[in-house]
């Protein structure tokens, strides 16, 4: 009899499950559910409801199974990747509260404010956490709880996060690994636990409402009766710690060892790579996270990558091949047509109240074709203004692993190369955070039965790159773009204070 993996992502915009052989790493089935965000709410507020995360999951994973053609008895092990942050508030008896407030949420800001303030300011959070606390981490979203919707605060009984709120419908059981609590900006990432001076600064009796902290290698549990019933499961199957989208699209990069740098270029951006330990920022503009190894893992996070390519193509009417066709017409930099991505506020650097800008207008860039290009290369050069700063921090990354929807372009991987100035790879298996959640489960089910197996011999052995699609630095294009850069960082800081008035105006409205 076969053994069977699942690996499931949970994102801001669908959910994936795949199936994957336990013995040589291979997907065998896939299945996918879309879904959108709730509408008609605030400015910079970004929610979803936990039912839907539940319904594509199961969906996405009865899908996968068909198509793998797969008995109840081969599935072996779960792994569950979610998107990081967002906060799920249960009460006494595992009901949830509210619709979840997302890592794409920048309603918080005043409330990160007060929180930090009460560290001692962003030196004092630093020292505190490893960490800025920033709009997006889930503190601010749980004190903006407790201010905004005090009946409903007092109600809170548990904090969980996306993944971990799936991991508790498929076990029973409400735990927290310190890959994912490590973006909460509660947790110490120097030592792995709750920081009681960040809870007291929220509300004192927040400490017992926070879950049991495991590791990355232990499991959540096993599957629970109910679950395994509407999944057409055994209650034998070992569902694995899992963690955030990006500690999970590590492993499935095969980011488990330093010097290996991946780039998700998904509907946010984030670059990240895995280190032995703790890289901390001290302006907190990269993110001090622990991975899901038992490591660490410094981050940086856009918060627009392909929701800005999506919305000129779907404007423009374009499939995906059209749009890359458009936008190979125009020369690199898009002759000083320039997209500022802050479409909903941004992450790296850190401007909450951001909207996104289009700088260079004029007739000879009021085309189809510089709209195109300048959009991929926007982002693109948002996400370098943080790989600069690790490069700062002592990473210097000659090989990004590109991973995600931007990087299924031939053109847009070129560019990454050019403003990256590294050799941009791809890997055999797209789904990259679906995948490294089924290889942590596998690792999970393997060291369940008492098998002293690292995660490096796992990915080592399975994650297997795409040198076909090998992107190398253009020297021509890569002088380009340092000019770009430098325009896209003093647009950047000359408009923050518009950026405020703006929100200030719209919020009114």
């Amino acid at each position: 009899m076969r053994e069977l993996v699942i690996g499931i992502d949970s994102g801001t915009q669908s959910t994936k499950a795949l199936v994957m052989d336990a013995k040589n790493g291979k997907v065998i089935g896939e299945g996918s559910r879309s879904y959108g965000l709730l509408e008609g709410l605030p400015a910079g507020a970004k929610e979803q409801h936990p039912s839907v995360w539940i319904d594509a999951t199961e969906s996405s994973i009865r899908i996968a199974l068909k198509k793998a053609k797969a008995t109840a008895g081969e599935v072996r092990a779960i792994g569950v990747s979610g998107q990081q942050h967002g906060f799920v508030p249960l009460d006494k008896n595992g009901e949830v509260i509210r619709p979840a407030k997302l890592w794409c949420d920048t309603s918080t800001a005043a409330e990160c404010d007060e929180i930090m303030a009460k560290l001692g300011g962003l030196k004092g959070s630093i020292k505190e956490l490893g960490n800025a606390v920033l709009p997006g981490f889930t503190a601010g979203k749980i004190l903006w709880l407790k201010k905004h919707e005090p009946k409903r605060y007092k109600r809170l009984a548990t904090v969980l996060l996306p993944h971990d709120y799936l991991n508790f419908w498929l076990t029973g059981n409400a735990v927290m690994e310190y890959g994912d609590a490590s973006g909460t900006a509660l947790l110490n990432v120097r030592s792995r636990k709750w920081s009681r001076k960040t809870v007291k600064a929220i509300d004192a009796s927040l400490e017992a409402k926070l879950p049991k902290l495991i590791s990355s290698d232990q499991p959540a549990g096993l599957l629970q009766t109910s679950t395994a019933k509407r999944l057409g499961l055994q209650t034998d199957v070992v569902v694995s710690a899992g963690g955030g989208d990006n500690m999970m699209g590590a492993i499935g990069t095969g980011n488990t060892s330093p010097g290996v740098v991946t780039a998700s270029f998904g509907t946010s951006g984030t670059i990240y790579a895995c280190a032995g330990k703790p890289v901390i920022d001290p302006k907190g503009e990269i993110a001090s996270f622990c991975d899901s190894t038992n490591r660490w893992m410094p981050l940086l996070c856009t918060m627009s990558v392909t929701v800005a390519t999506e919305l000129i193509r779907k404007d423009f009417k374009w499939t995906h091949a059209q749009y890359e066709a458009a936008a190979r017409k125009a020369p690199a930099g898009s002759d000083g047509l320039l997209l500022l991505p802050y479409l909903e506020g941004e992450r790296t650097p850190n401007v909450p109240d951001g909207t996104g800008v289009y700088f260079g207008v004029r007739a000879a860039t009021f085309t189809e074709k510089h709209f195109a290009r300048a959009t991929m290369e926007g982002v693109t050069l948002g996400m370098n203004y943080g790989l600069r700063r690790l490069k700062k921090l002592g990473l210097k990354p000659t090989q990004i692993r590109a991973t995600g929807g931007g990087a299924k372009s031939k053109l847009w991987r070129q560019i990454m190369a050019d403003v990256f100035e590294a050799q941009v790879v791809t890997l055999k298996v797209a789904e990259g955070a679906a995948y490294g959640a089924a290889l942590q489960a596998l690792w999970s089910l393997r060291k369940n039965r008492g098998d002293s197996l690292s995660i490096e011999e796992i990915t080592n052995r399975f994650v297997k790159l795409n040198t076909r699609e090998t992107c190398e630095p253009n020297s021509d294009n890569v002088s380009i773009y340092r000019e770009v850069q430098s325009l896209q960082d003093q647009l950047s800081k000359s408009l923050r204070k518009p950026f405020s008035m703006h929100r200030s105006f719209i919020n009114a409205k």
